[in-house]
Parts: structure tokens; C-alpha cells; sequence
């Protein structure tokens, strides 16, 4: 019971670290993007952002893959 309770506290953690470290990404990305728009585009600014952050997460899920596979881990993270 108790070496569970560590590994889900270890979980809840290290996500919660993850989604702090998202939102810190969320507002550089949003605020580089206003800078570089003209105000009163933002439904082309929602777009652009979008496209940013998502080629920003494939880029950095390709690369991750890329350095697991290389160090040898598996799809089941041994």
C-alpha cells in the first residue's frame, strides 16, 4: 500500500509539473504571437497559434521518439 501511494503521488506530481510547464509555454506562444499581429485578428491569430502549437508539439514528439528509440527504450517505457 504504501510503495503505491508514493508511485501515484510520483504520477500526480510530475503532471501537475507538466501542466504548470504547459500553461508557462501557452502564454510565451500566445504572447509572441500578438506581438507579431496586427490587434484585431483574432480569429487569425487562433489559427496561427494553433498551427504553431501543434507543429511545436509534433516537432518535439518526433525528437522525443527519436532519442528514445536511439537510447533503446520501447512503446512500453522500460
Amino acid at each position: 500500500m504504501h510503495r503505491a501511494f508514493l508511485k501515484q503521488t510520483q504520477t500526480l506530481v510530475t503532471t501537475a509539473f507538466g501542466l504548470i510547464a504547459a500553461l508557462a509555454w501557452n502564454t510565451a506562444i500566445t504572447t509572441l504571437v500578438h506581438a507579431y499581429l496586427p490587434t484585431g485578428s483574432g480569429l487569425v491569430m487562433l489559427f496561427l497559434y494553433a498551427l504553431v502549437v501543434t507543429a511545436l508539439a509534433v516537432f518535439v514528439g518526433v525528437a522525443l521518439s527519436r532519442a528514445a528509440a536511439r537510447i533503446g527504450l520501447d512503446e512500453g517505457g522500460k
